[in-house]
């Protein structure tokens, strides 16, 4: 399986064509990456969606929404992303494919102009955002901050994270701190805006049946961005040390308990053994034959879930798992103990083959959309790598059990968290 994907630089920014007839519409997707830190953290969680308020030819959004019905229906979205210690802001836009239109409407280049606008050309009156809007992002933005603490799954998972990687910038939340939002107003929102567009890594992904000189073309027209100052992607440095794993034990009024936690991976994306790694976390609690959902789910009846996943630019694995309290200290140790079942190689070949054929398939499942396509194709810019998705397929593969090994080795306790209800309602 070979995604044909085409790297130029145009209008001060990476643009990546990947040509395919698999879809009956063209995707734009933009991305824009900055190190996460404490100080523009909240800026960014407000940025796009402030952004998407309106333009100088769409003032507002009914008239920006309006204007996306007339290209036969375009859908704009953005979200925020923490990849390892990077912060990104995505807009994606999707437009039907002109060739499939009788009128022959010139919609990828529309829809170009339209993305360059709502970046390039954001309502504003020459040094600030629109007040209005910024305020109503701001409250929005504390609503989205405080469902996490709402969602209690969500909110121990931000606590182990909080926990873990404190001091580090991971530990920041993706939509900002709720203690910086008042300080932020239209002037300095947008004096933000003119530095991010500046400094920040900037990334186009087009998908879909299109020309890629037509692509560049549209590009260089509507698009043009300073290239001085762009920031690389922030990489992992060498594991953090740990003295002793720590303990957290927090207590709310939740009916069930939720168990969290953190192991150091010492390896990430860009590594060779970033493929053991995944096929360890398939085994160990990535898919539903692993052994935390056998042995802590089904065996022991301890938990209602219990789940791992790997953070692959900062280097973690996560167990996610709700258990009662009067279960918890059982359930730590059968967590462990699954742990250590795998640095040990208690785990059969057939396992192995299971957990390939799960991965593979997921990573076929994933490209079958354009939006998927972009996110496998933009771990290799945030990871400073350039694997293809071929090699990502062969190279989990050919892990072996010995590698699997290897990398349960390198793996260390670093965090338990435990949410530990009182009897309450979630």
């Amino acid at each position: 399986m070979k995604l044909n994907e085409k790297k130029t630089e145009a209008g001060g920014l990476t643009v990546h064509t990947v040509k395919t007839d698999k879809y009956k519409t063209n995707t734009l997707i933009f991305k824009m990456l900055a190190p996460l830190k404490k100080e523009s953290v909240t800026f960014r969680g407000i940025l796009p969606y402030v952004l998407q308020r309106g333009t100088e030819s769409f003032p507002g959004t009914s008239e920006l929404r309006r204007h996306l019905d007339e290209l036969y229906g375009a859908t704009l979205s953005a979200d925020l992303s923490k990849k390892g210690e990077n912060h990104i802001i995505t807009f994606r836009m999707e437009v039907a494919n002109e060739k499939f239109l009788t009128d022959g409407a010139p919609l990828l280049e529309k829809a170009v102009q339209a993305l360059s606008e709502l970046l390039l050309k954001p309502l504003t009156d020459g040094k600030a955002f629109k007040e209005e809007y910024v305020n109503q992002e701001k409250r929005t933005l504390k609503q989205r901050i405080q469902g996490v603490y709402d969602d209690k799954m969500r909110y121990s998972n931000l606590r182990l994270v909080q926990e873990m990687c404190e001091g580090e910038p991971y530990a920041l939340h993706v939509n900002g701190e709720l203690d910086d939002i008042a300080s932020i107003n239209a002037e300095n929102l947008y004096a933000y805006y003119q530095k991010a567009l500046k400094e920040d890594k900037k990334d186009l992904y087009i998908i879909g049946d299109v020309s890629e000189e037509d692509a560049a073309g549209y590009i260089e027209k509507y698009f043009s961005f300073s290239a001085a100052g762009e920031k690389e992607p922030v990489m992992e440095s060498a594991g953090k040390k740990i003295e002793e794993p720590k303990e957290i034990i927090e207590e709310q009024e939740v009916k069930q308990g939720k168990l969290n936690i953190g192991y150091r991976t010492n390896c990430i994306y860009k590594e060779k053994g970033y493929y053991a790694l995944q096929v360890f976390n398939g085994i160990f609690g990535g898919f539903s034959h692993s052994k935390l959902f056998i042995n802590v789910r089904e065996k022991a009846s301890l938990a209602y879930y219990a789940a791992s996943r790997i953070e692959s630019h900062k280097g973690l694995l996560m167990v996610m798992s709700g258990v009662e309290v009067k279960n918890y200290e059982q359930a730590v140790t059968i967590i462990k103990e699954q742990m250590e079942a795998m640095k040990k190689g208690d785990f059969s070949e057939h396992e192995i083959a299971q957990t390939k054929a799960v991965i593979k398939n997921q990573l076929l499942e994933t490209i079958d959309t354009s939006y998927g396509t972009a996110e496998i194709l933009y771990q290799n810019s945030v990871g400073d790598t350039d694997r293809s998705f071929e090699e990502l397929l062969n190279g989990i593969e050919k892990v072996t059990k010995e590698e699997i090994v290897e990398a349960a080795g390198k793996i260390e306790l670093d965090t338990v968290y435990f949410l530990k209800g009182t009897g309450g309602q979630e």
